[in-house]
């Protein structure tokens, strides 16, 4: 068995409770490496052309790694990877938690989850004391309904604490598109991944096991995991540390990049008054970490409840503050800190909800929904007790028009609108856009556009092109994006956190020798790099095979602007030159599509060369 490895995944059928356990090919965990790299080639395995997302066929995936377990900070990371019911497309979402090291130590590298349970339950996973994992499943009618924290603390209290346990809230339960899944208070947030565990019947999934992960060389892994902690307290992680991602609202709105009142803006006159509130020591509770972490980059600020969300702190990070405030013009921020725990306690992704809520808001603005006798509120920008009324009317059981559009998301409500409300749905690929107007970041539009999972800021981080100084040079740009893709990639595959970036020297040669030091296998800057576009190729390959056309590697139209109007903004033909750029230099063909051989994919996915 090659260290860092237990050479195989687990493949539970939930319609017929059977499991066995597929050998992963060497040739896999070579260029896959593990996270999203494995999570995508087992999902591409796993799934035949077309499925439905929510469907029976559809695959549900928790992918490790080979640091799972190890002493290098932020390595206790899993990746859940399926096909979102948002987009329609590959979805992948990285949580931190001893989740991860747990599921590691059922002896598998993966669990993949097909079929459907008749009835909701808890599936519970074992392995103490035995050669290969046991499941159960355990009635979960006592716990539908609950948040995804009271779930975890009920079970441990019934079943015992020394499960860790994965759960989705009543949003994963009503199979809303955006819904999350959820581990101690962290989210693997976008995509509707809690979504897909619900159509499953799972409300929850427990694990414990005591299979120990052989690493090659252990006094090296020390040795740099060592070097790694005392670089993760640099000045490069320092605005984690001491501020929270928070601190990014007044950032892009000084650079006019902050998108305000469903993005018809780039800045938040109330930003400052925002802001400095819940900055305050006076308001924050404390200062927390996720499992193997010497970062600590969680902020947790008091919050007085009266929405019903049982939660005494709310977490706090950019992409929820800039969601649920600015989006949707509300400079309260104890309406916003409302809100964000409202999302956290019925298991919704912020800034899905955020954007689909400003998206309704300009709809309203534009008197584009007709008025009936089941409207019960009126969207209006600068509301922020209407953006917590419209939370709870989208999670009521008997939801008004507006509640109803909601739950679709604001391509799914556009689609129902009409009237061109596309132009100004925020979206790509269904996925609603995060906190940073592509209006003046060219590089974020472009990497936002092109996005595999939809419109993204974690897996190509491009806005920090835009912030330092680049050549505007369209090809330059692309080149530029596919870099930060492909080091993204390898990072989720790893999976290492993506605040932990800036305090590497060489990035790839740093990852070989953690790599190698786990492993034993010979990597090298040169052969990361290869992995990188090959995980990058892999997913756009589940895209092609499910539908993907050159038209959705776009921004909406209400993003573009007239070059003789505005300096610097940007134009269709702009963003059309920088995709040419961008898909001939992933050796793609100048419409997108991936040109490597079907076959190459076909055989790395059947082959028997395991271990």
């Amino acid at each position: 068995m090659t260290p860092g490895y237990h050479g195989k995944y687990l493949r539970i059928d939930l319609s017929t409770l059977f499991i066995d356990f597929p050998p992963i090919p060497i040739g896999v965990i070579s260029d896959c490496i593990g996270g999203v790299g494995l999570g995508a080639w087992i999902l591409t395995r796993e799934t035949i052309s077309g499925y439905d997302p929510l469907g029976n066929q559809a695959a549900l995936i928790f992918a490790l790694s080979p640091l799972v377990g190890t002493p290098l900070t932020t390595s206790a990371k899993f990746a859940v990877i399926a096909k979102s019911p948002l987009t329609n497309r590959i979805c992948d979402a990285m949580c931190s938690s001893h989740f991860a090291i747990a599921a590691k130590k059922l002896g598998v590298d993966a669990i993949c989850i097909t079929g459907k349970s008749d009835k909701p339950c808890i599936l519970f996973m074992d392995s103490l004391g035995q050669d290969n994992v046991s499941i159960r499943l355990v009635s979960a009618d006592s716990y539908w309904g609950q948040s995804a924290s009271e779930t975890e603390s009920s079970i441990r209290s019934d079943q015992g604490t020394e499960w860790q346990i994965l759960s989705i809230g009543k949003a994963g339960e009503m199979q809303i598109p955006f819904a999350t899944l959820s581990h101690d208070g962290r989210h693997a947030g976008r995509g509707g991944l809690g979504a897909v565990m619900g159509s499953k019947n799972i409300k929850a999934i427990a694990v414990r096991g005591d299979k120990r992960t052989i690493i090659s060389d252990p006094e090296a892994t020390i040795r740099i995991a060592k070097s790694l902690s005392q670089r993760s307290f640099s000045p490069a992680t320092a605005k984690y540390r001491e501020l929270g991602t928070v601190a990014n609202l007044l950032v892009f709105n000084r650079f006019e990049s902050l998108p305000t009142r469903n993005f018809q803006e780039g800045s938040f006159q109330e930003a400052q008054e925002l802001v400095k509130y819940d900055l305050a020591p006076a308001r924050k509770i404390t200062r927390n970490s996720c499992a193997a972490c010497t970062i600590g980059c969680e902020h947790i600020y008091a919050l007085d409840s009266k929405s019903g969300a049982a939660q005494k702190g709310v977490r706090m990070e950019y992409e929820s503050l800039f969601a649920l405030g600015p989006l949707c013009g509300v400079s309260n921020s104890h309406q916003v800190l409302e809100a964000s725990s409202l999302c956290d306690f019925y298991g919704l992704d912020t800034i899905s909800t955020g954007g689909t809520i400003a998206f309704l808001m300009e709809c309203a603005s534009r008197n584009l929904i007709q008025d009936d006798t089941l409207i019960r509120i009126k969207p209006e920008f600068g509301h922020g007790d209407t953006v917590i009324q419209l939370i709870h009317e989208m999670m009521s059981d008997m939801p008004g028009i507006y509640g109803e559009l909601l739950r679709l998301g604001s391509r799914g409500a556009s689609r129902q609108i009409e009237q061109g409300s596309i132009a100004f749905a925020q979206q790509v690929k269904g996925m609603e856009m995060p906190g940073y107007h592509p209006r003046k970041l060219h590089a974020m539009a472009l990497g936002m556009a092109v996005g595999c999972r939809g419109a993204d800021h974690n897996r190509t981080g491009a806005y920090e092109i835009d912030f330092r100084d680049h050549s505007p040079d369209a090809s330059a740009i692309a080149s530029s994006v596919i870099e930060t893709e492909d080091k993204a990639a390898i990072m989720d595959s790893l999976i290492l956190c993506k605040f932990i970036r800036g305090v590497f020297t060489d990035f790839y040669e740093e990852a070989a020798d953690m790599l190698c030091a786990v492993t034993g296998l010979a990597h090298s800057r040169e052969s990361l790099i290869a992995s990188a576009k090959w995980i990058v190729n892999l997913r756009k390959s589940f895209n092609q095979r499910e539908g993907w056309l050159p038209s959705e590697d776009c921004l909406p139209s209400s993003i573009f602007v007239n070059s003789e109007d505005h300096e610097n903004g940007l134009t269709q033909d702009r963003l059309e030159a920088m995709i040419l750029h961008y898909n001939l230099g992933r050796g793609w063909s100048s419409e997108g599509f991936i040109v490597l051989d079907p076959n190459v994919i076909e055989q790395l996915i059947i082959t028997e060369n395991s271990f």
